[in-house]
């Protein structure tokens, strides 16, 4: 039958309609009807045996019982989500709908919810930055039961709204195969974290959980606390810029002894102090498989390094540690002397903004020496002293792997610029070389040229 069909094509016969969700899903169907399954089977079955007149009839009169949609009706409305996203500007893609920085409106919000019931194996749902829906995601959270394959869900600067937030928590028992849940720059999730992921249950199948500059209170930070024994599969973790968690931090770093499997934790900004490395280095033994390490810009944390850094060695599979900005002492520096170079997966490493460093930093930038897999380096702004600079010249040398580099705002490389040029004519990997306000004289631009 199907070579009848394609025989009739070739011969100029209109071809049916590709139908938006068949575009939408390349190895999906929408469900079909029994009668559809019925008829299916009769179609291939039809070159065997041909059935009795009674069976005809009795299969007619089955049919006829059973209301079928409009073919018309079905065919227009997807025709029309074919339009919307058209009108977005996006292509449709196997099992993903995204449609971030669309400028969603209302409107188009309804049209969405009109889209889900079509989309059974819908898995990616991205509507993040569109700051012009919050109020509406009830609307949208009513028909996840609809796509409970749903395994990434991304609400991103969406101006949620209290009552948004509440819709959400409901509607997440109803997509368990959850795997990511991003809410970031949401700033009514401060304060009504609890509201939406208290269904969230041991065992649970997420794995990144993005809270990006929410508001998050300190209750909100114990609450992520109690909540991560539950999160097992976790992998990421990002906390960033919501400065009133460092007083949580306790039960933050109680809750991550339990989650072995993380590979990227990110504290960006939240307030920490001094005492807070003490705390964090307490649950580090925890996370053997931690690949990424952000405490920048914790103004407050300088200090903190000199007698609680030791666990920080034990991070055997780190790739990345980002200190920028953090005030580091002269203390924390021959502390970190200790820890740094032991961390032989390090690929990058930014110590840029701490301004103390500059003249005490000579043992650990020669030991960077230890580090062959070191890709990034970043050590701008940090008032190197000529003997600083004369070691991390020699030192890099002995890093073969290195790609990007970036020494800006440092004066004391004026005049001295050829010491490490030197030391990097033979570099095969260099491709990003930062020198920004370096006070470089007539010498070092003609070595450079």
């Amino acid at each position: 039958m199907s070579q009848r069909r394609k025989k009739n094509s070739s011969d100029g016969e209109t071809k049916p309609r590709t139908s938006f969700v068949n575009k939408f899903f390349r190895s999906s169907k929408l469900r079909p009807t029994k009668a559809e399954s019925r008829q299916k089977s009769n179609d291939l079955e039809a070159a065997d045996f041909q059935p009795s007149d009674d069976a005809q009839k009795t299969e007619n009169i089955l049919d006829a019982a059973k209301p079928l949609p409009s073919e018309m009706e079905l065919g227009s409305r997807m025709e029309k989500n074919e339009q919307f996203l058209q009108k977005l500007g996006r292509k449709a893609v196997n099992k993903c709908l995204d449609l971030n920085n669309c400028g969603l409106t209302t409107t188009d919000v309804r049209e969405v919810v009109a889209l889900l019931p079509l989309l059974p194996d819908l898995e990616k749902l991205d509507i993040s930055w569109n700051d012009l829906i919050g109020g509406t995601l009830r609307s949208v959270t009513q028909q996840m039961h609809l796509v409970s394959k749903l395994k990434i869900l991304r609400l991103g600067s969406c101006r949620l709204t209290t009552d948004d937030v509440r819709a959400l928590g409901e509607a997440l028992e109803a997509i368990p195969e959850l795997e990511e849940l991003n809410l970031s720059w949401n700033s009514k999730v401060g304060g009504n974290l609890p509201l939406i992921l208290q269904k969230f249950q041991e065992g649970s199948k997420i794995q990144t959980l993005e809270l990006i500059d929410c508001d998050l209170t300190s209750e909100d930070g114990a609450f992520v606390g109690q909540l991560l024994p539950m999160m097992q599969n976790l992998e990421v973790l990002d906390l960033s810029i919501n400065r009133n968690i460092g007083d949580s931090l306790n039960s933050i770093a109680q809750g991550l002894k339990s989650t072995s499997n993380l590979k990227v934790l990110k504290l960006h900004s939240c307030g920490l102090s001094q005492k807070s490395v003490r705390i964090l280095d307490a649950a580090f033994r925890y996370l053997c498989e931690l690949r990424r390490l952000d405490l920048s810009c914790n103004k407050e944390l300088g200090g903190g390094f000199e007698d609680s850094s030791a666990q920080l060695a034990t991070l055997e599979h780190l790739e990345v540690l980002d200190l920028h900005q953090c005030s580091l002492t002269v203390d924390d520096v021959t502390s970190l002397t200790q820890v740094i170079p032991l961390l032989s997966s390090l690929q990058e490493l930014d110590l840029s903004a701490n301004k103390k460093m500059g003249g005490s930093s000579e043992n650990l930038l020669s030991r960077l020496r230890f580090l062959p897999a070191l890709k990034s380096l970043l050590i701008n702004n940090c008032a190197l002293q000529s003997e600083t600079f004369t070691a991390l010249a020699e030192a890099s040398a002995h890093l073969p792997a290195l790609e990007v580099f970036d020494l800006s705002w440092n004066k004391c490389i004026g005049g001295n610029l050829k010491l490490l040029l030197e030391t990097l004519k033979f570099s095969e990997s260099l491709q990003v070389l930062r020198l920004s306000s370096c006070s470089l004289v007539t010498e070092d631009v003609a070595v450079l040229a």
